[in-house]
């Protein structure tokens, strides 16, 4: 069997993603500390935007403005994940480099130093900050209040057994912007949108950490995958009944009509699903549940989206 990391492939990306299959050589490792060769953080990104989106749609009706939105967001979520991603990569390196699934990463396997990576890290926020110029001068403001939990969440795994908390905060903070974007004013459907989104994203992560606790608790960092171990099956099915309960009570706050509801209980039962299925022993399994988060996030913005349309 070939051995992949030689080439500079990280671990644990798919065997045939087009980073490393098509991407020209000399752009690959940049790509890869952008996790380009794994788009599903960009996605799990990207759906609390455009659920704030759908909501702000489906209070007021489906507008041009929305689909601008939309397409800004898309474009802010895969560059401000890259650059996530590249923050985190500088800030962990040395951890990174002590940890199995990680250690092929572009920083700590040498593929790119410190200043190259601190220079891309500064093109990709250039882009980020290109997008949220464009957006309203409240969404900027609500957009801008998001820096802090950014700059702190790479620090938390190292003070709390919660960074799945800070992950939450900001991964979920997109359900503030689009409805920021839409009225310039925030209220309670919003806000109880980011709450949904701060429970789902704590249990999905939950998921992801449960690849690394061995290499974690060797590490001496903390995670939500440690603290909750053996009990992560229920409590994981709190979180998401949490998450759409509270997607639910903002489709109430916003006026939303029976296909929104709709999506939620779509949602629901691909949540359930997912706790039925987990194994926390089986690591390949983990992933696979993490990555259908994908799929969950879109059955939410797919019910709003129709309701918007129908209301229109």
């Amino acid at each position: 069997m070939i051995d992949r990391t030689s080439s500079g492939a990280v671990a644990d990306a798919a065997a045939a993603n087009w980073v490393d299959t098509t991407a020209p050589a000399s752009w690959r490792p940049f790509l890869r500390l952008a996790r380009a060769d794994r788009p599903i953080g960009a996605w799990l990104l990207f759906w609390p935007c455009a659920w704030s989106v759908g909501l702000a749609a489906s209070a007021a009706g489906w507008s041009a403005s929305n689909l601008l939105h939309l397409a800004l967001f898309a474009v802010g979520s895969v560059a401000m994940r890259g650059a996530g991603c590249t923050y985190n990569d500088l800030v962990d390196r040395d951890i990174d480099a002590k940890v199995a699934r990680t250690r092929s990463r572009p920083l700590p396997s040498g593929q790119v130093t410190a200043k190259g990576a601190a220079l891309f890290l500064a093109a990709q926020l250039l882009v980020g900050l290109l997008v949220l110029i464009a957006l309203p001068p409240f969404a900027i403001f609500v957009g801008v209040c998001s820096v802090l939990p950014v700059a702190l969440y790479p620090f938390m795994k190292r003070v709390t057994w919660w960074p799945q908390a800070m992950l939450g905060v900001c991964f979920g903070w997109g359900a503030l912007m689009g409805w920021a974007a839409a009225f310039e004013s925030l209220g309670a459907a919003p806000l109880l949108l980011h709450g949904a989104a701060f429970l789902w994203i704590i249990g999905y992560d939950t998921i992801y950490a449960h690849q690394d606790k061995e290499d974690d608790a060797l590490v001496g960092v903390g995670s939500t995958a440690l603290l909750f171990g053996d009990r992560t099956r229920p409590i994981l099915a709190a979180l998401y009944a949490g998450a759409a309960a509270l997607l639910a009570f903002a489709v109430h706050a916003a006026g939303g009509g029976p296909v929104a509801y709709l999506g939620v209980a779509a949602f629901a039962a691909h949540c359930g699903w997912q706790v039925k299925a987990l194994d926390i022993s089986d690591p390949t399994l983990c992933l696979k549940i993490f990555k259908s988060n994908r799929e969950a996030g879109a059955l939410i913005f797919l019910g709003l989206l129709v309701d918007a349309l129908l209301r229109t």
